[in-house]
């Protein structure tokens, strides 16, 4: 996977072009939408009105490429738990690292500024 830009903003813009995909993503707070996107993903794609590139880095879990398209952390975060994915497995996508690493990194202090 390819690590994320450093200077993802959700703004307007961003949340304009990521309206869709944020609902899919925030509807999986709810069990039987759970079940639903689990039967069928493309199927539970189509029903949010997804573009073909948003269905396809939701069905290949292409996490940097979500938030390309427009999702937020906190949706996207979701549909990360539904593949018992953990925040720190994802902070290690989007830096670069491993899971292990980006752990160590937070417990250390995180990243530096300056």
């Amino acid at each position: 996977m390819r690590k994320a830009q450093d200077n993802y903003v959700l703004d307007l813009a961003q949340n304009r072009k990521g309206l869709a995909l944020n609902r899919m993503c925030g509807s999986l707070k709810h069990a039987e939408n759970r079940k639903r996107f689990s039967e069928d993903e493309a199927a539970y794609c189509d029903a949010y009105g997804l573009s073909a590139e948003q269905k396809q880095a939701i069905l290949d879990r292409d996490w940097t490429g979500m938030l390309d398209l427009g999702a937020s952390i906190f949706y996207t975060f979701k549909l990360a738990m539904m593949d018992q994915k953990s925040m720190q497995y994802l902070g290690g996508v989007f830096t670069g690292m491993t899971t292990e690493e980006f752990a160590a990194a937070l417990r250390s202090g995180g990243r530096k500024f300056g």
